[in-house]
């Protein structure tokens, strides 16, 4: 039997049900067995792969929009360039070359990567071994020195974990994860008061999930409380709905196949779709000015990735320009992630709409 599981077998026969958050913060992130700290899940090897591995471009345009958002904040002379969940450091990398064309950015920057995995932070570092600028690694963002900030966060609030209540018989109750003697199960816990039902609840039918991430709600509001306080702008990029409303998002990925998400704790890879509404709300309440939400089919092309793949095309085979429009095709296509994937920009109220977000007006 896997330690995770035999662990977390006893927790519930001394503690009793554990909720949907806690199940998700074992399984990813226990230290011995967490599914994020023994492995690097991304590429075909892995379980998933995510928009910076499909190509150079995502991570290119990427350090653009942060080399024009520190001109808009008046090219200070120390920013901190910031990535929390930077998976192999591959989106930093070619954000970092991209950027470097702008002048004085690389000199003002210092590089910032938040991750608590060792198998991931040995990836980035190679990544970044020769890119410009020192990077240096901590385990959360309230680790990240003072000072005005760029942040560039791409599917990292989606593995923040959720909580789960379900509707019977006109009750919403707490989704827990109880275990039967055979195999992790879910079962109803405490009920939820009725004065805290959001109102979108209320016809929502039996049986109905209703999801919110404590997690994400504490990071959004520490990431906008530092851009007022300090000054930047964070763009965050997730897969997730730009209205509230009920429903179950919780997945599991192996393989790059669906999973149970019950099913083999700490081998399989577990995310939530963000809400994108309730991040904005956050972040507007703390102060922050918000742009968004668009998808990310939209703020690629406005930040130029049809000129960017016509130039590297220009000296690419054949085979490679078949790469480079497959990808451009999975980045932006409505079909692939371009729609299903939303990007939200946060930035201090003094700033103006940062590239991409001009059309669409402050929150």
């Amino acid at each position: 039997m896997p330690r995770l599981v035999k662990r977390l077998q006893e927790r519930i026969r001394q503690d009793g049900p554990l909720t949907v958050e806690q199940w998700m913060a074992a399984c990813l992130a226990d230290p011995q067995d967490g599914y994020y700290m023994t492995r690097d899940p991304l590429g075909r090897a892995g379980d998933f792969i995510t928009a910076p591995e499909i190509s150079q471009m995502f991570g290119e345009l990427l350090g653009l929009w942060a080399a024009v958002v520190w001109q808009g904040m008046g090219s200070p002379d120390a920013v901190r360039l910031v990535e929390p969940g930077p998976g192999r450091g591959t989106l930093m990398r070619d954000a970092l070359r991209a950027a470097a064309t702008v002048p004085g950015f690389t000199q003002a920057l210092s590089v910032h990567m938040v991750e608590t995995s060792p198998v991931l932070r040995r990836a980035q570092q190679a990544a970044l071994a020769d890119a410009p600028g020192s990077a240096r690694w901590h385990e959360t963002l309230a680790e990240v020195p003072d000072g005005p900030a760029i942040i560039l966060a791409n599917e990292f609030l989606d593995a923040l974990p959720v909580r789960q209540w379900v509707s019977l018989g006109n009750i919403w109750h707490e989704r827990m994860v109880d275990h039967d003697g055979r195999s992790f199960i879910y079962a109803p816990g405490a009920a939820l008061d009725p004065s805290q039902v959001p109102d979108f609840l209320e016809s929502a039918p039996e049986g109905s999930v209703f999801e919110v991430s404590p997690a994400v709600e504490a990071v959004t509001g520490g990431i906008a409380a530092r851009l007022c306080a300090q000054g930047g702008a964070a763009l965050l990029i997730d897969y997730g709905h730009t209205e509230r409303g009920h429903g179950e998002t919780l997945q599991a990925l192996k393989g790059h196949r669906f999973a149970d998400p019950l099913a083999e704790p700490g081998e399989q890879d577990l995310t939530a779709h963000v809400d994108f509404a309730f991040v904005r709300d956050i972040a507007h309440a703390a102060g922050a000015a918000t742009w968004g939400p668009i998808t990310q089919g939209a703020l690629l092309e406005r930040l130029g990735i049809a000129a960017r793949a016509t130039r590297l095309l220009l000296n690419a085979s054949k085979a490679q320009a078949e790469d480079i429009a497959r990808a451009r095709t999975r980045l932006v296509g409505a079909d692939d992630m371009g729609r299903l994937f939303k990007a939200l920009a946060l930035t201090h109220p003094a700033l103006p709409a940062p590239p991409g977000f001009e059309m669409t007006g402050e929150d």
